[in-house]
């Protein structure tokens, strides 16, 4: 059987030695995770909107996971300052994802974001970031704790518990949720871990945290990739 086709936006980097070059590169382990799911993972190049249609791109996927990186300009969520902390901000990486963010809630194309994922659906719709979580000793970095999930949600089914062991590695945060989503985790400080979008055309889920992270090891986290894998096939 031919294994569904999940688009991953790449993400840039500025130095990879062993390619002599800057690349566009994702995570071994969010690539592994699709890949034990059933999945064909695609890095797929953030090109300008302008000049390449994202939903006609997008069309000939089976599914799209949004994944982790740098910070949003904080502009693209209406804030007049950037705090100190925000960092690895790239205007292509921003419009980019954005539109795929949106290009894919319209066409009903399941869709997994996260970390950074989730903060940019949540800008896509409309909602706002918290730029800094208040420094190293607030801030969800090389952490990992249990979170709390909603029944009832995607999220729920999906890991198939109301509690997860969630490895984290962000310093922001959702502040002003965007139109229509709706909180699917939290973590015990209240941080937003998890949003849907009750009614959206396709499947979408998005977690704060980074389920590749233990995914190898933990099948709850595992059980994401699975899911998405999973809708991306009855979607073909």
């Amino acid at each position: 059987m031919t294994r569904p086709l999940i688009a991953v936006p790449a993400r840039f980097s500025a130095t990879t030695s062993a390619l002599r070059y800057a690349a566009e590169v994702n995570a071994r382990a969010l690539i592994e995770a699709v890949w034990r799911a059933g999945g064909e993972p695609a890095g797929i190049h953030p090109a300008d909107p302008e000049d390449a249609d994202v939903a006609e791109r997008l069309a000939r996927f089976d599914g799209v996971l949004l994944p982790g990186g740098g910070d949003l300009a904080p502009h693209r969520y209406g804030a007049a300052d950037t705090h100190a902390a925000v960092y690895d901000v790239d205007d292509l990486q921003d419009t980019f994802d954005l539109e795929v963010a949106r290009r894919a809630l319209d066409l009903g194309i399941p869709l997994l974001a996260i970390c950074r994922g989730l903060q940019t659906v949540n800008v896509a719709l409309g909602g706002t970031l918290e730029q800094d979580m208040g420094g190293p000793e607030r801030e969800h970095r090389h952490l990992v704790h249990p979170v709390a999930v909603e029944r009832g949600t995607l999220l729920e089914r999906a890991l198939g518990a109301e509690k997860a062991e969630a490895s984290c590695y962000h310093h922001q945060r959702v502040d002003r949720l965007g139109s229509c989503l709706t909180i699917t985790a939290r973590a015990a400080d209240g941080t937003v871990e998890g949003l849907e979008l009750p009614g959206a055309q396709g499947w979408f889920t998005a977690v704060q945290w980074h389920p590749e992270d233990t995914a190898d090891r933990d099948p709850a986290q595992q059980a994401l990739f699975d899911a998405l894998v999973g809708e991306a096939r009855e979607r073909r």
